[in-house]
C-alpha cells in the first residue's frame, strides 16, 4: 500500500517507477480521486460547522421562548445533506484505496532497468560445476528409474502438478527441510514457527497476495486461503501490532507445506517437480527498523546461500531487474542452482525487501527507545523481508541432478547424512 502524501510529493517519481515495471502512468487519476475526496470533507466540514452554529441558536432559542422551527428543519436538511455527503465521500475513498492497493512497491534506485529475467543482473557465482563422465539426466528420470518418484499416482490421486515421493527421496526431502530449519535457527538467530496452513483474507492482503494475485491462490468454501508460502502467516504475525524498537530485528522461520494454483503456467516445467500446486519450503521473514532493512535484506540472502554452501551446489546471485522484481519487493534477489540434468540455472530461493510496503496494509508499526530529555517517539511503520531458505523441493531437485551416479544411483550430500541414519547413497 502506498501513502498519497509520498505519491502527493512525487507524483513524476512515482509513475516512473511504474514505467520501469512496464506498466502505464497513475498518478493523475490517484491525485484527482484524492482531490475529490478531499473536497467532499472540506464541503462536510463548512456544513459541520454551520450546523453547529444552527445547534447554538435553536438551544439558544428554546431558552428565550422563541420559535427556532424553521433553524430545526435547516439543520435537518443539512443533516441530510451532510450523509449524503459522507457516502460519496466514503465511496471515493474506498475507490482510491483499491485503486492504490493493486498499484506494486516503489523501487529500490538500485534495481537495474529490464523488462523480464533477461535483463537481471548477476552479482557472483559461486561453487563449481560438477563434470560428468556420462550423459546427466534430469531429476524425473532418476526417480522414476529408481521407483521412487510417481508422478502417476499423484496424477490419479489429484491431477497434474502433483508427486508422490517414496522410500529414500522421501526421507532425502525431509532431511533438506530439517537440515535447513536447523541451521537457520541455530546458526542464523532465526526462531522457528509452525504455522496454520490455512489464513483468512486479512492476511492475505496484508502481505500483498490479495487482490491481486487471488487466481493465483486455492480458497476454501468457508472463505479461507490456503497459504502459498509461509511468508503470509510468519509476517501477518506483526499485523496491528506496534512493537518495540528494542525488539528488533524480529527473525522468524517455519517449515510448510505451500500451495500455489501456477495460474498462468499452462505449459510451463510441465515434467517433473520444478513447479507444482503443492511443494515444502522454509521461510525466512524479518521485521526491522527502517534504516536496517537493507542490511537485514543481505544477512538474509547470505542465510539462504549458506544453504546451498553446504549442500555445495553450485550457485549464482542474481539482482532481479525492474521488469522481473516481484509487485511487493524494492528489491529482490534471486539464487539460483545449476542443474546438470538440465543443463541451466534455476531459482531455487527468493530474497525481498519489502520496505514498509506490507506493513502500511497490516498497520504493523514500531515506537522507538524514549531518549531523556527528548519528546516521546512517534509510531512508524516496520520494514518487512521475506525469503526463501530454500525452496525444498527445488532443493531436492539439484541434490538428485548435482549428486547422480552413473548407475542412476544418488549420492547423499555429508551435511544431510546424520538426518538420515549416515545413509549415504540413495538407490
Amino acid at each position: 500500500m502506498h501513502d498519497i502524501k509520498t505519491l502527493r510529493a512525487d507524483p513524476e517519481g512515482f509513475d516512473a517507477d511504474l514505467a520501469r515495471r512496464g506498466l502505464p502512468p497513475a498518478a493523475d487519476g490517484l491525485l484527482s480521486a484524492d482531490e475529490r475526496t478531499r473536497g467532499l470533507m472540506t464541503e462536510l466540514q463548512t456544513l459541520q460547522t454551520r450546523r453547529n452554529v444552527i445547534a447554538k441558536a435553536v438551544g439558544q432559542a428554546r431558552r428565550t421562548g422563541e420559535d427556532s422551527t424553521a433553524l430545526e428543519a435547516e439543520s435537518l436538511s443539512m443533516r441530510a445533506e451532510m450523509d449524503r455527503i459522507q457516502a460519496a465521500a466514503n465511496a471515493e475513498d474506498a475507490a482510491l484505496d483499491q485503486a492504490l492497493a493493486l498499484l506494486p512497491n516503489r523501487l529500490d534506485p538500485g534495481v537495474p532497468d529490464g523488462a523480464d529475467e533477461a535483463a537481471n543482473a548477476l552479482v557472483h557465482e559461486r561453487g563449481t560445476r560438477r563434470e560428468f563422465a556420462f550423459a546427466a539426466r534430469q531429476h524425473y528420470e532418476l526417480g522414476e528409474a529408481l521407483g521412487l518418484m510417481d508422478f502417476a499416482a499423484a496424477s490419479r490421486l489429484a491431477g497434474s502438478r502433483f508427486v508422490v515421493l517414496r522410500g529414500g527421496l522421501a526421507r532425502l526431502e525431509r532431511a533438506l527441510g530439517q537440515f535447513m530449519l536447523d541451521l537457520h535457527t541455530t546458526e542464523h538467530g532465526y526462531r522457528e514457527h509452525a504455522v496454520p496452513l490455512l489464513v483468512n483474507e486479512a492476511a492475505m492482503y496484508g502481505t500483498d497476495k490479495l487482490p491481486k494475485f487471488a487466481d493465483q491462490s486455492f480458497r476454501t468454501e468457508d472463505g479461507r486461503w490456503l497459504i502459498p508460502t509461509a511468508e503470509v502467516p510468519l509476517t501477518a504475525m506483526v499485523a496491528g501490532e506496534i512493537l518495540a524498537g528494542a525488539a528488533l530485528p524480529m527473525r522468524m522461520a517455519a517449515l510448510s507445506a505451500c500451495f500455489r494454483s501456477e495460474a498462468g503456467a499452462a505449459g510451463r516445467d510441465t515434467r517433473g517437480m520444478l513447479r507444482q500446486h503443492q511443494f515444502m519450503k522454509v521461510e525466512l521473514v524479518s521485521a526491522t527498523l527502517p534504516e536496517d532493512s537493507d542490511a537485514e535484506h543481505e544477512r538474509m540472502t547470505r542465510a539462504a546461500e549458506a544453504v546451498l554452501e553446504r549442500l555445495e551446489i553450485p550457485y549464482r546471485r542474481m539482482l532481479l531487474c525492474a521488469g522481473d522484481t516481484g509487485f511487493g519487493a524494492a528489491r529482490t534477489y534471486d539464487l539460483e542452482a545449476w542443474l546438470p540434468g538440465q543443463q541451466a540455472w534455476r531459482e531455487v530461493s527468493s530474497c525481498s525487501n519489502t520496505r514498509d510496503f506490507q506493513a502500511r496494509r497490516m498497520s504493523a508499526r514500531v515506537r522507538r527507545e524514549a531518549v531523556p530529555g527528548q519528546p516521546k517517539p512517534g509510531l512508524e511503520f516496520v520494514h518487512t523481508l521475506n525469503g526463501s531458505g530454500v525452496a525444498v523441493g527445488r532443493a531436492l531437485i539439484a541434490v538428485m541432478e548435482t549428486y547422480q551416479r552413473a548407475d542412476g544411483r544418488i549420492d547423499v550430500p555429508a551435511a544431510l547424512r546424520p538426518y538420515l541414519g549416515d545413509l549415504d547413497i540413495i538407490g
